[in-house]
Parts: C-alpha cells; sequence; structure tokens
C-alpha cells in the first residue's frame, strides 16, 4: 500500500505545480516576445536589436614579383640549304671538262663543266673577222663621202654592214659562253650528273650545289603564335644530334598554309664548318618581346562569376577584390601573367573563402615563405 501511496503523491504534485503555470499564461507570451524582437530589428531599434559584428577571415598575402618575362615558344623544324641549285647544260655537246666532285667545295664562279665546240669557237673567229672588214670598209667610206667622191646611201650601206658584223660577233661569243657552266655562288657540290666525254643534251642536269653557310632550319609556327614573332629576333635551335645553336629569325611567312594554317619560319644558323647537313630534325625556340609579368602557383588561380580568370588580391583598405589577369605561359615554376595590378597584394590562401568588398585580416607573407607553404 505505501508503494501506491507514495506514487499517489507524486502524481499530485505535478498535476498542482502543471496547473500552477498554465494558470500564469506565461506560454501564450513566447511567440509574442519573438515577434517584437524581430520586429524591433525591422524597425532597426538599436536597443531591441543589438548589433552582431561582422566577423573577418584571415588570409595571406604577398606583394607581386614582377620580372620582364619572354615567353618561349617551341616548334618543330628541318635544316635546309640557305641555296640550292640545279645547273643544267645550256648546250649540246661533249663533256670536254669537268670542274666539280661530288663533295667537294666550289667557289662562285668556278668552273663546272666545258662542252666541246671547235665549231663554234671558230665561228667567234670568222665573225670577229667579219667585224674588222666591215669596220675598215666603213673608215674607207666616210673618208671618201667627206671627200664627196662616195654617194651618201653607199655610207649608210657600209654603217649596216658594220652593226651586223657586230651582232654576228655578240651571237658567236655567246654561243661559245654556252659551252661553259660557271657556280652561281660558292658552295658544296652535293651531286654530280654527268661523266668526261658524256654527250649531253641542252637542259640536261649537270650538277647540284648547295650553299650551307648559314645553314636554315625551316619551320612553322601557329597563327595564335606569328604576332609575337618577329625578323631579327633571336632563336634557340637544338638540333637531333643534341647540339644547341643560337641563330637569328630571318623570315616570317606573310601567309599561313591552306591546310595547317601556320605561318612559315626561317632561323639562319652560322655553318661556316659545313658540319650541319641539310635534312636534320630539329627544334625550334623562339621567345616574344620580353613584358612585365608575375609568376603565380597554379593553385590561386581562380574564375569569376562572369568565367574571367583573375586573382584575388587585397588593397591598402584591407578589403578583397577580383584582379583579372592574362595568361601568357605555363611553366614549371608556376602560371606567368600579366596585368597583376603593382599596389595591391595577392592572396595566396583564404582566397575560396572571401568575396569582393570583404574585410580581411592580412597575414602578409614574403615571397620565399609564399612558396614554401604552396610546395
Amino acid at each position: 500500500m505505501s508503494f501506491f501511496t507514495a506514487h499517489r503523491v507524486t502524481a499530485l504534485v505535478v498535476f498542482v505545480a502543471a496547473a500552477a503555470w498554465v494558470a500564469t499564461g506565461e506560454f501564450s507570451a513566447v511567440g509574442s516576445q519573438e515577434v517584437k524582437q524581430d520586429d524591433a530589428t525591422a524597425t532597426g531599434d538599436a536597443a531591441a536589436a543589438p548589433e552582431t559584428p561582422a566577423v573577418r577571415r584571415t588570409v595571406a598575402a604577398v606583394k607581386p614579383q614582377f620580372v620582364d618575362y619572354a615567353r618561349e615558344i617551341r616548334i618543330s623544324g628541318a635544316t635546309q640549304a640557305d641555296k640550292q641549285a640545279v645547273l643544267a647544260a645550256r648546250a649540246s655537246g661533249i663533256v670536254a671538262k669537268l670542274g666539280v666532285v661530288k663533295g667537294g667545295e666550289i667557289a662562285e664562279g668556278a668552273l663546272v663543266v666545258e662542252l666541246e665546240g671547235s665549231d663554234v669557237i671558230a665561228g667567234v673567229d670568222t665573225a670577229q673577222a667579219a667585224l674588222e672588214q666591215a669596220t675598215e670598209t666603213l673608215r674607207v667610206g666616210q673618208a671618201l663621202f667627206d671627200k664627196g667622191t662616195l654617194p651618201e646611201l653607199e655610207l649608210i650601206t657600209r654603217r649596216a654592214a658594220k652593226a651586223a658584223a657586230e651582232a654576228g660577233l655578240s651571237q658567236a661569243k655567246a654561243a661559245q659562253d654556252r659551252l661553259l657552266l660557271k657556280a652561281p655562288f660558292a658552295g658544296t657540290v652535293d651531286s654530280v650528273d654527268v661523266e668526261l666525254g658524256e654527250w649531253v643534251q641542252t637542259g640536261a642536269s649537270i650538277a647540284t650545289i648547295l650553299a650551307l653557310d648559314p645553314i636554315v632550319v625551316k619551320a612553322e609556327v601557329s597563327e595564335r603564335d606569328v604576332g609575337f614573332v618577329t625578323v631579327g629576333s633571336k632563336a634557340k635551335v637544338r638540333l637531333v644530334d643534341g647540339v644547341e645553336m643560337e641563330g637569328v629569325v630571318r623570315h616570317v611567312s606573310a601567309q599561313a598554309s591552306d591546310k595547317t594554317r601556320t605561318f612559315g619560319v626561317e632561323v639562319a644558323l652560322p655553318n661556316g664548318d659545313h658540319a650541319i647537313p641539310a635534312g636534320m630534325t630539329a627544334e625550334v625556340r623562339l621567345y616574344t618581346a620580353a613584358v612585365p609579368a608575375v609568376v603565380v602557383p597554379r593553385s590561386i588561380i581562380t574564375i569569376n562569376e562572369a568565367g574571367v580568370i583573375g586573382l584575388r588580391v587585397v588593397g591598402p583598405d584591407d578589403k578583397a577584390a577580383f584582379a583579372p589577369v592574362t595568361v601568357i605561359d605555363d611553366g614549371e615554376a608556376g602560371m606567368v601573367v600579366t596585368g597583376v595590378p603593382t599596389d595591391l597584394r595577392v592572396i595566396v590562401a583564404g582566397q575560396d573563402l572571401v568575396s569582393d568588398g570583404d574585410l580581411v585580416t592580412v597575414s602578409e607573407l614574403t615571397p620565399a615563405q609564399a612558396a614554401e607553404a604552396l610546395k
């Protein structure tokens, strides 16, 4: 009986306490208090709704280090001779002299081949004699005309005869000259296509000569990069055998290839000893004009809502902002960008947690500290 009596007493106490709470009416005042607080906030009553101070986020930033950066453009190409000529026979005849040897050197104007032509040489002698005779006939005729014993028409005829003799001699000498073939420039004899005593026709190939100094590397540059390549700029070339040389851009094509939409580029390399042959594969490194740029880690590059690439920066007022930049290269040390403001600091940690205009607490790092922290 005592067990049930105790529980009845406890239930009675709880009931009385609940009844007393309901009688106070306080349960109906909670909602109205919240409404009053909301109303006070809406009306801007500072006493009713105390202002909550804005929380500043801490970011790490570094002053940008500007360098004069020349972007490197790498393209593939091949070496070619500066000049190449396939020399052809200028007349028909038998090879009497051959002045070239395959693989040998030849000077400008040196004899390549001479054809037999005794009849042609005889024709020169005959034409020379005819000119001498016509010259003497005209001299005598002029003297007679001056004395009045020779008609003017006869004098005109003798003058015409001399002019014809002069033309005949010129033609004979031209025929004799065609028996000779000389090198148009100094170079290396790449091939010889005839032998002594061989009969050749006019236009037949005699020899091929290459000018290998300078040697020229021909390559193709994309339409995106062609605007950065200028004649006279320096270029570095690495040959397939590992040899590296420095040359000069001597030509940039003004018209793109119809198939590849690329532009031809020629780089001249010194090759006085002719050690570099034509047709060797080469890698060409061209360099754009140097511009002020900043090298930044790839991890801090961001994109705003409009899809513009940029960096999060902070000004002297400790307000975060977005600075659009242009990426000009992607190197081993990071992204190379231009357009970074000189009077702002670049946020290198915490950039994804702030928005434009946010007040931040800046922990300023040195470039070395920033590089170490971003490893």
